[in-house]
């Protein structure tokens, strides 16, 4: 571990930002191995799974995952993987809408969007590393990401348990963690990410124009999309993760 994987280690904010510049791109030079287009998921990256999309190496360490589940009773099943830009956008729409109809002010639509939901070109689903998931072996007909589903009298209280002892060793580690010092994106007890592959891409994206990329989409609400606002986005959404997912 190099002395940079040290110190990001005791930072939740990595120390990656120019806090000068008016953007939040890093002052290193490093060569970028990915382009903008499938950071952002605007690409057509080549992706493995049936019923799930994922880049190789993560759908291998999933099935191999999955394979240990089953042996303990339960079947990972993936509600959701990879996402292309237009899906993340249609569910930004969508959840933007609901809230304008709930009479929130448009600002406010956008607040309340990214709780949960990423801005379109900044969400990790854009990868093919990240998966939300839940134990199929359990049949239900009620909205299964839910937090209250993992705690508890909850259904998935004991995958919850099984995936905190077992995900690490097929390299997955859920992202947005149960730390209440973390800012950003609420917890998500479902969601984990391929660590060998999202760190590196995590750290091209966090080298980029991040303001400029999300500026430039046609999205709902982006008339809110600040200097300001989109410091705070980075430095708490998409820094604010578990500590074992930063680069």
């Amino acid at each position: 571990m190099n002395s940079r994987r040290k110190f990001l280690k005791n930072s939740a904010f990595a120390g990656i930002v120019v806090i000068s510049s008016p953007n939040l791109a890093f002052t290193n030079t490093k060569t970028s191995i990915f382009s903008e287009s499938d950071l952002i998921g605007k690409g057509n990256p080549k992706l493995y799974g049936t019923g799930y999309k994922l880049q190789k190496k993560a759908h291998q360490a999933f099935l191999e995952m999955n394979y240990a589940a089953r042996k303990s009773g339960m079947n990972i099943r993936v509600v959701s993987s990879y996402r292309s830009f237009n899906h993340q956008n249609l569910i930004w729409t969508r959840k933007y809408k609901r809230y304008r109809s709930r009479n929130l002010s448009s600002k406010h639509a956008v607040l309340y969007n990214i709780r949960y939901t990423a801005i379109p070109g900044s969400s990790r689903h854009h990868w093919g590393t990240e998966i939300d998931v839940v134990d199929g072996s359990i049949k239900t007909s009620r909205y299964p990401l839910s937090t209250k589903n993992f705690h508890g009298y909850g259904i998935y209280k004991s995958f919850r348990e099984w995936m905190d002892t077992n995900a690490h060793k097929y390299g997955y580690y859920r992202v947005y963690t149960n730390d209440h010092s973390r800012k950003g994106f609420k917890y998500e007890p479902w969601h984990y990410s391929f660590a060998e592959l999202a760190k590196p891409m995590l750290e091209d994206y966090s080298q980029r124009d991040i303001q400029a990329i999300l500026k430039k989409q046609p999205l709902l609400g982006k008339n809110h999309f600040t200097d300001s606002f989109l410091n705070t986005y980075t430095k708490d959404n998409i820094l604010g993760i578990n500590r074992s997912l930063l680069f």
